[in-house]
């Protein structure tokens, strides 16, 4: 069988770099993308363009309920982007990592895929509790059991930070690539992106860090 796996693919910095992980890791690589209705649609179209540029087989699938169920920021332009004061940010969209990485199984099963990838972090998580270590573990055994089929779930990203993560797409020769192509914005921007966004604010700072990291080690 090959050694086939499916990345949760958005078109942003973390997947991206997920993306280039997942092509060095394995002999074939599926890139699945979902409309759930997000502010940001140009991540669609940024998410087509990266995967057709590197041969790589792409899915858009639709989960627009999400945003029927799960009012937020990012996909009601009525509702600001902010900060989480008690709770998380106003971008969080509740169960949208536990519906993709079970929709993106389904997906893999369908295409002899067992191995599922997808940047969350723990360490830059902005409160957002489908992006813990201990809930990727216990989603991991759930969907083995409910489908019975030997899933294996990768976070390659999960105990990085933004600086650590630049890092890694540095040591594949991907950083300007993802730094041009990637669109992490909020607001839709690609690239660096409009600067003033959480998103924005979190990429930029670990670019910074990790910048300067580089040239000490000069």
């Amino acid at each position: 069988m090959t050694n086939k796996a499916v990345v949760i693919f958005s078109g942003g910095q973390d997947s991206t770099t997920c993306l280039f992980w997942a092509m060095k890791k394995f002999d074939e690589v599926i890139a699945v993308t979902f409309d759930y209705g997000q502010r940001h649609r140009l991540e669609l179209e940024c998410a087509a363009s990266i995967t057709d540029e590197l041969g790589i087989e792409h899915h858009i699938l639709d989960m627009s309920l999400l945003n029927q169920l799960s009012p937020n920021a990012l996909t009601r332009t009525e509702i600001a982007i902010t900060e989480g004061e008690s709770g998380p940010p106003s971008t969080f969209v509740e169960g949208r990592n536990m519906l993709f990485l079970t929709f993106a199984g389904i997906l893999a099963k369908t295409k002899g895929a067992k191995h599922l990838i997808t940047g969350v972090c723990e360490t830059d998580f902005s409160g957002y509790p489908d992006c813990r270590d201990i809930f990727i573990k216990s989603l991991n055994v759930t969907m083995n059991l409910a489908m019975d089929y030997p899933f294996v779930i990768h976070t390659p990203l999960m105990w990085f930070d933004k600086a650590e993560t630049w890092e890694m797409a540095d040591s594949f020769g991907k950083l300007e690539y993802i730094r041009t192509n990637t669109l992490t914005c909020y607001n839709g921007i690609i690239g660096d992106g409009c600067g003033s966004c959480p998103s924005c604010k979190l990429r930029q700072n670990g670019l910074n860090i990790y910048q300067k990291k580089k040239m000490v080690k000069k």
